[in-house]
């Protein structure tokens, strides 16, 4: 079977909504014959309140640490690799700026998880309002990310708001909203920055992943070439999640590599 073999996007009990050992994704990972994976803690400054009451900070120290001993331990059975998803807002720039500064990150994804202050996740962020139009302000807000967060390797699941809608993606296309799409995967590729092909649209019932493969097959005609591949696990059970599925999109799409990273710089896997 043709498959990917390296999982990019990965959390432990380092991230708050997850509670799994960082040791037991590594061995399960061992298990599905991976190359390699890269754990990418999630950091969430100034986060609103949950109703679960979760906390999105980061003990980055608490992290590194695990994960050097860890590496040190699996070393000649799999590559594990550092990373961190920022939680991007405007405002909080020069503090990514700062935190990347000290710390050996392998690998950044920024992504988008709050709207102007509030998370899509709970069914409040839409009532009483289209569900198309809060799309649209989530995409739009995008672009605010990537007017001032600059330091990033890859934009993380990029219609990730799809999965958590009234309808999900049963009235979403790239088409609807693809002046901003084409204007977020221009910008993407002017900065340099890569796309995430996240196959957790699959285990969350889409048929398809984050973002969707119009989107991924528009960023290749525009000639983006960075493209990285993760299941975004919390669990083992979703290590590697449809990758086989990730394969086909990405031939599909017109590409003949994907991307990790190590030390921040692009490595090249032939597909």
């Amino acid at each position: 079977m043709q498959t990917i073999l390296w999982d990019c996007h990965m959390h432990s009990f380092y991230s708050a909504d997850s509670s799994t050992p960082m040791e037991e994704m590594i061995q399960k990972s061992i298990s599905l014959g991976l190359d390699g994976i890269c754990f990418t803690e999630h950091t969430d400054p100034d986060y609103p309140d949950t109703p679960e009451k979760l906390d999105f900070s980061l003990d980055e120290t608490a992290y590194y640490n695990g994960l050097l001993e860890l590496q040190a331990k699996y070393r000649d059975q799999i590559e594990v690799r550092f990373g961190i998803e920022l939680g991007l807002q405007p405002h909080l720039a020069a503090d990514f700026d700062a935190l990347l500064k000290r710390f050996p990150f392998d690998f950044v994804i920024g992504s988008s998880h709050l709207v102007h202050g509030y998370d899509p996740y709970y069914p409040e962020y839409f009532l009483e309002r289209e569900e198309s139009s809060a799309y649209r302000e989530y995409f739009e807000s995008i672009l605010e990310n990537l007017n001032t967060c600059q330091n990033m390797d890859v934009y993380g699941h990029l219609d990730y708001i799809v999965r958590y809608g009234p309808n999900q993606n049963k009235y979403y296309s790239y088409t609807k909203y693809s002046e901003i799409f084409d204007e977020i995967l221009r910008t993407l590729i002017r900065k340099q920055i890569g796309l995430e092909l996240n196959t957790g649209g699959f285990h969350y019932g889409l048929g398809e992943p984050n973002p969707c493969r119009d989107i991924i097959k528009r960023y290749r005609e525009l000639g983006g070439e960075l493209i990285t591949v993760g299941a975004d696990a919390h669990t083992p059970d979703k290590i590697a999640y449809s990758f086989p599925k990730a394969y086909s999109i990405l031939k599909e799409c017109g590409f003949s590599y994907y991307t990790v990273f190590k030390n921040r710089t692009p490595e090249f896997i032939k597909l």
